[in-house]
């Protein structure tokens, strides 16, 4: 197929070289052009000066930005995606972003007869390097059948959630999710330690058991030699946690140990961690 793409960060930047690996014809469009050339001369495909112009031609359009204000610029600003995407085409977005921007675009592409599906992805820089990511899928059946094989090229779980701003949604409820299970994992690990408990044994005992967890099989490790320049950062953490608890709020229920780890992390971000990996909370109780 012929695939666009906007946004070549720590997650897009091996997801589109999926693509390209898998033999589809990608072009790219990154705000940084350096970046661009970088992926052109590492996976082939072709590098575009705007994101109209990496639209052009395309079958699938896909995205992978920071927030909702940059994919508002990448798809209806100057010279967006949107001004070109063909009568048919399907735009994905794998941002992280809100289930209200998801459906503001998707209401804007009725008009041309094009499809706009939420894909938001879990499984961090490691997963889309490795091409293990798990996506979560807001939009129509027809349209996510068409889709469903080129997110499988970098994803090992590919799941439609339901309409558009479903995908989106269900990525809140994976960041809350999260949100819970590194501070209890923080929090155990802390006091294995001022326990002066043997940390390897500790873990080799537990993480088959009931409390065992991706991020304590992913992370712990880490979080003992105190290592966090890595994986998803503190920043990135916060805007999600924002997104997702004025969701609760719109829905009108509440989420009290979301709220609290979200200042556990302006913790962190207040002593220079905004950078860290979501892991440091070990390194706040610390």
């Amino acid at each position: 197929m012929k695939i666009g793409w906007i946004g070549l960060g720590v997650m897009g930047y091996p997801m589109a070289g999926h693509l390209a690996r898998a033999g589809h014809s990608v072009t790219v469009f990154n705000r940084t052009p350096s970046k661009a050339r970088d992926w052109v001369e590492e996976y082939g495909g072709r590098q575009a000066a705007s994101p109209a112009e990496a639209t052009i031609g395309a079958d699938i359009f896909l995205s992978c930005v920071g927030a909702d204000e940059d994919l508002r610029e990448a798809t209806i600003g100057p010279d967006g995606a949107f001004s070109e995407l063909s009568e048919g085409g399907c735009f994905v977005d794998c941002t992280t972003a809100s289930a209200d921007v998801a459906r503001e675009l998707s209401h804007l592409l009725n008009d041309k007869s094009c499809h706009y599906l939420d894909a938001p992805v879990s499984g961090g820089q490691a997963g889309a390097e490795s091409g293990q990511l798990s996506v979560m899928v807001g939009g129509e059946i027809a349209a996510f059948e068409i889709v469903q094989p080129v997110l499988e090229v970098f994803a090992r779980k590919v799941v439609r959630i339901g309409d558009v701003g479903s995908g989106q949604t269900a990525k809140m409820v994976n960041q809350l999710c999260i949100a819970g299970v590194v501070q209890g994992l923080a929090e155990g690990m802390a006091l294995a330690e001022r326990a002066g408990l043997d940390i390897p044994a500790v873990m080799e005992a537990i993480a088959e058991g009931a409390a065992g967890s991706w991020q304590m099989s992913n992370r712990w490790k880490t979080m003992q030699a105190g290592e966090y320049e890595f994986g998803f950062a503190v920043d990135w953490m916060r805007k999600d946690l924002s997104i997702a608890l004025k969701e609760v709020a719109r829905l009108g229920g509440t989420a009290p140990v979301g709220t609290l780890i979200d200042q556990f992390y302006a913790d962190v971000q207040r002593a220079g961690g905004g950078r860290l990996d979501t892991s440091s909370l070990l390194k706040r109780l610390r």
